[in-house]
């Protein structure tokens, strides 16, 4: 039997309790420590986890009680200096949350960080661990149907940087982790909807394509309406000889394509374990294996910069083009689309083109 592994986990709220109740489940790991900077959540952690250390702060954590995993599931605006004070350990691994970071910029100094280090990595994307969305993924790139083209989501009460995250890097992960070429987004904020601590739009669209011409179309927002009764969210995944339906956090989907003309139903068993214990037992096993494998990680802050880049999209009214951390927003244009020409101003006859 493997060894055990030591963990300890940065921040006690959603993410942080879900890589807690992970660990404890786990047969990998330890559950040791865990650090809050509110006094009421060290003392519940407490309780919940008989004999877990607690701590006020991340540094003290690290000062006290070394461990050779750190999960960090703090505030992501926090993630990178919390990341880089853990590698300081002597690490064998680490999770950290999703988004990488606040920024796509952050995203990535973090994730080069830790590969330089030669670390095995999670970022707990919680689709890529479950079976349906993993069975998607695998007949997509056994061209079931056909060669991918469009990408559909539609999302019901929830936003771009929330769960569009989730959406566009499982958009990604169909595509093999796909050079991107650019995204645009409208989002219109009319009713002033916060989610999460975040302020969001209540109605968007973004569009993005890969380099070698895959599209996703993503709405999102308050009140979107999704054309499947029932469901909250909706993704059509279109390839040249057949199609997906899929229903994000769903247990089922279909196909049509030339085997199921008339469209089949599949609800494959689901894994065992929770989504964050799959990921971090498969970090796990790398650190077995001495090899790291980071194809999760940059899938992650291709995703995040994809929503970073559709607020700048909206924001400046331009297409943004990757890496999205190297993009310089263009002057306010002067031209304004679906208005008749006046015949001066320069611009170019399209007709000519």
């Amino acid at each position: 039997m493997a060894t055990k592994l030591t963990a300890s986990v940065v921040g006690g709220g959603a993410g942080g309790r879900l890589s807690m109740a992970a660990l404890a489940q786990s047969e990998r790991f330890e559950l040791v420590a865990a650090a809050d900077l509110n006094p009421a959540v060290c003392a519940a952690l407490a309780a919940q986890y008989p004999g877990l250390r607690t701590f006020p702060s991340h540094t003290e954590m690290f000062a006290a009680c070394p461990t050779d995993v750190v999960c960090v599931s703090t505030y992501p605006p926090s993630h990178e200096a919390v990341t880089m004070d853990a590698l300081q350990l002597p690490l064998q691994g680490i999770l950290v949350e999703k988004p990488l970071g606040h920024t796509a910029a952050s995203g990535r100094r973090i994730l080069e960080a830790i590969r330089q280090r030669k670390l095995p990595m999670a970022v707990p994307h919680g689709l890529l661990t479950k079976a349906a969305p993993l069975e998607i993924i695998a007949r997509v790139r056994r061209g079931e149907i056909g060669e991918l083209k469009l990408v559909e989501i539609q999302c019901r009460k929830w936003d771009i940087i929330n769960a569009g995250i989730h959406w566009l890097n499982f958009f990604i992960a169909l595509t093999g982790n796909a050079e991107m070429d650019y995204v645009m987004a409208l989002c219109e904020a009319s009713t002033r909807t916060y989610r999460d601590g975040m302020q969001v739009e209540t109605t968007a669209v973004t569009y993005a394509q890969t380099k070698s011409g895959i599209r996703v179309v993503m709405n999102t927002g308050d009140e979107v309406l999704v054309n499947r009764p029932g469901k909250e969210t909706l993704f059509r995944i279109v390839g040249t000889a057949g199609q997906i339906e899929f229903w994000g956090w769903d247990d089922s989907y279909s196909i049509q394509n030339a085997e199921f003309p008339r469209g089949a139903l599949f609800t494959p068993p689901e894994l065992p374990g929770t989504r964050h214990q799959r990921h971090l037992e498969a970090m796990a096993a790398m650190i077995d294996r001495g090899q790291p494998d980071y194809t999760i990680p940059e899938s992650s802050l291709l995703a995040l910069e994809m929503c970073e880049g559709a607020y700048i999209s909206s924001r400046h009214r331009c297409k943004v083009t990757f890496p999205v951390d190297q993009f310089q927003p263009p002057a306010a244009p002067d031209w304004d689309p679906g208005m008749p020409y006046s015949g001066v101003g320069g611009g170019r006859d399209g007709r000519k083109l």
